[in-house]
């Protein structure tokens, strides 16, 4: 039997900053402990945010910190054929269709309120074609064309490996959801599906503001015939003392920003430990963390980065 294998997939927004490198470390500690495949993979397609050589700065911190991986990085953004015939295929089978909507024009027709962090707004169905009517594919690829998943009406149930049992109603959330921009890129929810189904990839971990968008990658994985979804493990994110994800607004929380300012890798891992459960704060190695990690020991609750945390980082031993 093969092994299992899931992914380390930076998104190059900007740098690794403690709470994402929180969840890369509980990913990769639990590939080690149960004998999972790592594939590296950088997520690029996010054009408009897309910082030029987050990438490359993304890969040597989480070298630097000791975490390490079997195969990659891949770039996405280095081949779009796979993600154009993943579209094509729904196209030919009336899965999804064009839409040229604008986000105001969407606002203003939505009576919904924004979901989730308030970037994504529940879409009323304008473009929606008739029932049988014909979806023009010559509109594959075309400028300024967006591609939406005709979403059926009813609740997605999931167990999460970690969050437990979920059920979510994608189309009263967030409706017919987005899998191609009119940049002519694939969406986030289309391209991790397409890699990860081509990569073989089965364990998932991340944090759990993707809770929303499993049941619908989960269909996604149904429409495009890729057979069962991976099994997902969803954590707790780590907040400011605002209550609000981590972020600029709290400081700098960059690993690079502590490095440079002297603080070792050790340092910075044994704070992540203390967040994890496994035990008083004190400067480890990445390997020594995988011998104590155990994932029972990991709160269900948001970790809340203080003022605390960031002098007992920078003030040494």
């Amino acid at each position: 039997m093969a092994a299992s294998r899931t992914r380390l997939a930076p998104s190059p927004t900007g740098a690794l900053h403690l709470g994402n490198v929180r969840t890369f470390l509980v990913n990769w500690t639990l590939a080690r402990q149960r004998g999972w495949e790592i594939v590296l993979r950088v997520e690029d397609l996010d054009g408009p945010r897309h910082k030029e050589g987050a990438g490359v700065a993304m890969i040597d911190t989480l070298a630097w910190l000791g975490l390490d991986w079997d195969e990659g990085p891949y770039y996405q953004r280095n081949d779009l054929r796979p993600y154009r015939e993943a579209t094509a295929r729904l196209a030919e089978q009336r899965h999804v269709y064009p839409c040229r909507c604008t986000r105001k024009e969407i606002e203003a027709a939505s009576l919904s309120a924004p979901h989730g962090d308030g970037h994504e707004l529940h879409y009323p169905g304008t473009c929606r074609p008739a029932e049988n009517e014909p979806i023009d594919a010559e509109l594959l690829g075309a400028e300024g064309v967006a591609w939406r998943v005709q979403v059926p009406a009813g609740v997605a149930s999931f167990v999460d490996e970690f969050s437990g049992p979920q059920q979510f109603d994608v189309a009263q959330t967030v409706g017919d959801f987005l899998i191609g921009t009119k940049l002519g890129l694939p969406s986030y929810q289309l391209a991790v599906v397409v890699d990860d189904a081509r990569q073989g990839i089965d364990k998932i971990v991340r944090g759990d503001d993707l809770l929303s968008s499993t049941p619908r990658q989960m269909l996604l994985y149904d429409l495009l015939e890729l057979g069962p979804p991976p099994t997902y493990t969803h954590l707790p994110l780590v907040l400011g003392e605002d209550g609000r994800r981590l972020a600029k607004r709290h400081g700098d929380t960059r690993v690079s920003h502590y490095r440079e300012q002297g603080v070792s890798a050790q340092r910075i891992l044994g704070l992540l430990a203390e967040w994890c459960g496994v035990g008083t704060r004190q400067p480890l190695s990445a390997v020594e963390f995988v011998d104590r990690f155990s994932l029972d020991q990991l709160s269900r609750q948001p970790v809340v980065f203080t003022k605390a945390d960031d002098a007992w980082l920078v003030q040494g031993d």
